[in-house]
């Protein structure tokens, strides 16, 4: 998975990032270059060799069909191909201007277009070897070179004003250049800096999240020996004070508490087991919810639930991971919290879908968020709980490339947990019924 991840940031901002900017600029420059052959040797009347020129344009251009390929292919685009690009432009550009000049033509200060760009995605070991290319053809252009022929006498500019008009479009061509695709490198690679600042938060969140786990597993684990004892002697104590009837009711319910802890940690056994072989189970959006309000039910019992769900919503068929029913229930128990602040126990619950989206709303009649500051999703204001419900669940909601969203509105707070039905969908046909 790392190194997954890895390969896409360099696709993003690496040898592939480059290549594809070398593409766009590759099309701008048979553009260019064309229309400046054309309009020195058609409007000018220079005597330059046409049909070598063109014969040097075309094989950009075949090799720009190559490169475009190229970027189509699944394979990580490889640094040293990248060089292999900026080699066959430095020799098509410098093949050009040893027909137009050489040194002495204003354009040959494009040479150092692709070292600006480079610099900014590749190694400072490709950068070196793309400059060394550039400079190789620099220097053999100040021997060897075709002169430009003079203008015509009748050309509406002299030799003189021909050069400083080149040195003037070459200095708006190369500002144009460096300015949007250094820019939009720039940009990629602040998207990058920002995607690995969430990956670090994330995994710093995580860590926190396993070691509660960890913890719980060894309290689940060492919880149950005592439990098993005061199971043990609650119905020896029953029968030895069967005559008090009111110690026989709380001796009762302290038994149903202890039977309800068993069945918790049954419960967090299976789920363990469950997360650990990674099966999703298979329910109708309306059993699943049906599941999660019976077990939050008798959490608490106090809670006013309202369920708004459509129906034909209620008949997709989930492929839902053993996190998502302990996600929504956190949500729910934080709206019973929330509600329980304005002396109100209400609180609902909206299934719906929006595009390719299912999305549980729980709303509460509670204070709301604070307006004068950002709504963290890991933190908690309750005064009781352990303040990790709504970490869990946006956890829960990352993994399956949703989203978590909180909100206020008028009269309380609402949390919306978004999940892609690309992701938990059972695509199945299913009649009516057939899940319940």
């Amino acid at each position: 998975m790392e190194y997954r991840s890895r390969q896409a940031q360099l696709q993003r901002t690496g040898p592939a990032a480059l290549a594809r900017t070398l593409a766009w600029l590759r099309l701008c420059a048979i553009s260019g270059q064309s229309l400046a052959v054309f309009f020195c040797a058609l409007w000018m009347h220079l005597a330059i060799p046409l049909l070598p020129l063109l014969i040097g344009i075309g094989a950009l251009a075949i090799f720009s069909v190559f490169a475009a390929w190229r970027l189509t292919q699944p394979a990580p685009m490889r640094e040293w191909e990248t060089i292999v690009h900026v080699a066959a432009d430095t020799l098509v550009l410098g093949y050009l201007l040893y027909f137009t000049g050489g040194a002495s033509n204003p354009f040959i200060m494009l040479l150092l277009v692709p070292i600006a760009l480079s610099a900014a995605a590749l190694s400072v070991t490709a950068v070196l070897t793309i400059a060394t290319l550039a400079g190789v053809a620099y220097l053999t252009l100040l021997v060897w070179y075709v002169p430009l022929p003079e203008p015509p006498q009748d050309a509406f500019i002299g030799g003189i004003a021909l050069y400083i008009a080149g040195m003037g479009v070459n200095f708006v061509i190369s500002a144009l250049l460096l300015g949007f695709f250094i820019n939009t490198l720039a940009r990629t690679l602040r998207v990058q800096q920002m995607e690995v600042q969430r990956i670090r938060e994330r995994a710093l969140r995580d860590e926190g999240i396993l070691a509660i786990a960890t913890q719980a597993a060894g309290a689940a684990h060492e919880l149950n020996t005592p439990l098993s004892t005061m199971r043990t002697l609650l119905p020896e104590l029953r029968r030895d004070h069967a005559q008090d009837q009111a110690l026989g009711e709380d001796l009762t319910l302290l038994q149903d508490q202890v039977d309800r802890c068993r069945t918790i940690l049954r419960e967090m056994v299976a789920f363990g087991k469950a997360q650990l072989s990674q099966e999703p189970e298979r329910f109708t959006v309306l059993r699943f919810i049906h599941g999660c309000l019976e077990r939050f039910q008798l959490l608490r019992p106090e809670a006013e639930l309202t369920l708004d769900i459509h129906e034909d919503t209620s008949l997709i068929v989930l492929r839902t991971p053993p996190g998502l029913r302990h996600a929504l229930i956190n949500l729910l128990n934080n709206a019973v919290d929330a509600s329980s602040l304005k002396q109100s126990n209400a609180v609902s619950l909206t299934v719906r879908q929006q595009g390719g989206w299912l999305e549980l709303v729980v709303r509460d009649h509670g204070p709301g968020f604070d307006e004068d500051a950002d709504i963290a999703l890991g933190l908690s204001q309750k005064l009781t709980g352990l303040g990790i419900g709504l970490a869990l669940a946006e956890a829960t909601a990352e993994r399956l490339d949703g989203e978590l969203i909180a909100d206020n509105y008028d009269d309380g707070a609402q949390m919306c947990l978004r999940l892609p039905l690309a992701v938990v969908e059972a695509r199945d046909t299913v009649t009516p019924g057939a899940f319940r």
